[in-house]
């Protein structure tokens, strides 16, 4: 089969194209390569795809590609593109996220409303639950995001919703919480925090440190993708896709002091606006539904990203 993968060259993006083709699948990258980071740091994430005669990459927005041309004979769509984080999302930089979350996603359901495509996995987040009203949370609870960012990611889910209800499209939203492993972000926790350690500097954390995360090892949330297409399940359902693993941030640098065999000193700064306190997904519903069932704990997925980090 013929799989679109969106964000291609993106953290989740890369691991899942990979996966597809060890599996056999044809698939077609798309990936705009924005500036929110490096993009040598993308280039890398899929060089070792570019020579495989399965895997074409086409370098270019969703909101102007010839959606026509690119979605010809695919039958699978996977979209993990999105202008991420949520400290960058407020201000004047909202209108990238209304056009990279928004805008881009309601033209990729335009174009899929008249084609027999079998399935689009829709990757969401879990902030747009914002400080949820009871953990673990629940599909079923009512989504408050309180960043932007989050507000961007449920108005997509929604147009997700609303496309497979009116016209038919098969999806699945994928609620992802606090993914790391090899290739994370610069911008994110743990690829700060190690780097902060291998470079011997401080380690900055907003907040007290207290503030905990289901953390998600990058294996399991490829897996939610795999079994999100294998599984049938009614269109227009979502899922938590969470590991497992909460801890709080404190709890997570001590992890990475054993990992590491050095002491760290940690500097606390003043907390974000649109962080959340805490997250813990139910993910009971995925479990019966998709049969997923998250395997790496957070102090193998550590081990695993320091490893990746300290090769660099």
């Amino acid at each position: 089969m013929k799989a679109l993968v969106t964000g291609a060259a993106g953290f989740i993006g890369s691991h899942l194209s990979e996966r597809l083709l060890k599996d056999g699948f044809e698939v077609v990258g798309i990936d705009c390569f924005t500036d929110y980071y490096s993009k040598d740091i993308k280039e890398n994430n899929i060089a070792g795809m570019l020579n495989n005669n399965r895997f074409k990459l086409i370098k270019e927005n969703l909101l102007t590609v010839d959606l026509e041309k690119t979605l010809d004979k695919v039958d699978i769509v996977f979209h993990e593109a999105a202008q991420p984080g949520v400290r960058a999302s407020w201000g004047k930089s909202f209108s990238v996220y209304v056009e990279d979350n928004i805008l881009a996603t309601q033209r990729l359901l335009e174009s899929l409303k008249d084609k027999k495509i079998k399935k689009l996995v829709y990757a969401s987040s879990s902030s747009v639950y914002g400080d949820a009203e009871k953990l673990p949370t629940k599909e079923s609870f009512t989504p408050r995001p309180i960043s932007p960012y989050g507000v961007t990611k449920l108005a997509a889910e929604n147009l997700c919703y609303l496309y497979s209800k009116n016209y038919g499209i098969p999806i699945i939203s994928l609620r992802y919480f606090s993914v790391y492993g090899p290739r994370q972000r610069p911008d994110m926790g743990f690829n700060r925090f190690i780097n902060a350690i291998i470079d011997g500097k401080d380690i900055m954390i907003y907040g007290n440190g207290e503030q905990t995360r289901d953390f998600t090892y990058i294996s399991d949330v490829i897996e939610a993708n795999i079994e999100a297409l294998e599984h049938t399940c009614p269109p227009g359902e979502t899922f938590n896709i969470g590991g497992g693993s909460r801890i709080s941030v404190n709890g997570t640098i001590k992890i990475l002091e054993d990992i590491s065999g050095k002491k760290v000193k940690v500097k606390y700064l003043e907390n974000q606006k649109g962080d959340v306190a805490h997250t813990a997904a139910d993910i009971s519903k995925a479990k019966a539904a998709l049969k997923y069932s998250p395997k790496i704990d957070i102090k193998t997925g550590l081990e695993k990203e320091y490893e990746w980090l300290n090769s660099l």
